[in-house]
């Protein structure tokens, strides 16, 4: 059952689409390929998840969002170790993908073209980053209603009732989407709202991206803290002051962590002015070239998946 939504359509969707294209690729059994034998499941995946997506929500604009740099120089200076386990070739810096999916990227860009939906990244930055970048530039020109798509925790930080910012967090699946609103980070992390995530995420750490996080202090502890000091610096500055009643054993954890603590807000914050370019994110009612689209789908073994993007995006624009 497709979840309930509390407002009405977004006027702006904004996919992290290495995110939606590696859990297609893990989600899908590589047994569906092409008439050559290529494997596809990874652009099948992606195009029935986007699909079903704006089937679900029907905005009016879209960007699949891109990692022109999956590991940013600023976010490696601050902090080393940020996704250095997952590094493939040191020499390259180029991440560690399956080789079943390697193919398959050009072919998810090569179907978004084809299909006149907008993809945007920005040299050095992260898909994470231009997502950050579009919704900000949203909120600044009072356009209001955005859904952040994503598979990534990282994103949560972006989650703002009063801008109308949502999360659709696909962690377990497009079909199983969470609502990510300032009421569920309360009820699942008791945390108040996508800024103090983002705090909590930080003395926390995550070692999915090689981020520490304070040594001795968890997820609990961590928004108990925010809680009652209101942000990290509040937070940091009572740890500084023997007269808080901070513990001594807290105050020493966050002591000892401060080199830490300095660089890691760069780390952890999504990027609000990458150079994005101007985009014509409308999504259109239909294909620019059917029939460029339509060869690319015999090619590729992906007419129905193709035809439910095509059926989506018409009824959107209806």
């Amino acid at each position: 059952m497709a979840p309930s939504f509390p407002d009405p359509r977004p006027e702006l969707m904004l996919l992290d689409a290495a995110s939606l294209y590696f859990r297609s690729f893990h989600g899908v059994p590589d047994s569906f390929t092409a008439p050559d034998g290529t494997v596809v499941n990874a652009l099948r995946g992606f195009l029935d998840s986007v699909a079903y997506l704006i089937t679900l929500r029907g905005p009016g604009r879209v960007v699949a969002c891109w990692d022109e740099d999956w590991r940013p120089a600023f976010r490696v200076e601050a902090i080393p170790s940020y996704k250095a386990h997952r590094v493939a070739n040191p020499r390259t810096n180029a991440e560690e993908v399956p080789d079943l999916l390697t193919p398959q990227v050009p072919l998810i860009i090569e179907a978004l073209s084809l299909l006149g939906v907008c993809r945007a990244g920005a040299a050095g930055y992260e898909a994470d980053d231009v997502i950050g970048t579009l919704t900000a530039r949203q909120l600044a020109a009072g356009r209001g209603q955005v859904d952040v798509v994503t598979g990534d925790r990282d994103l949560f930080q972006l989650a703002d009732d009063s801008a109308a910012v949502r999360v659709l967090y696909v962690g377990r699946g497009v079909r199983k989407l969470e609502i990510v609103d300032e009421a569920w980070l309360l009820g699942k992390y008791g945390v108040t709202s996508g800024q103090m995530y983002a705090e909590m995420a930080t003395l926390r750490g995550d070692p999915s991206d090689g981020l520490p996080g304070v040594a001795g202090i968890g997820e609990k502890t961590a928004a108990g803290m925010l809680n009652r000091f209101g942000t990290l610096t509040a937070l940091r500055e009572a740890a500084a002051d023997p007269s808080s009643d901070l513990s001594p054993g807290q105050r020493k954890k966050l002591a000892e962590a401060s080199d830490y603590l300095d660089a890691a807000p760069r780390v952890v914050t999504v990027a609000p002015d990458a150079p994005v370019p101007d985009l014509d994110d409308a999504l259109p009612g239909t294909p620019p070239d059917h029939a460029a689209l339509v060869a690319f789908a015999e090619k590729w073994g992906v007419e129905s998946s193709v035809a439910r993007m095509v059926q989506a995006m018409t009824k959107a624009a209806g």
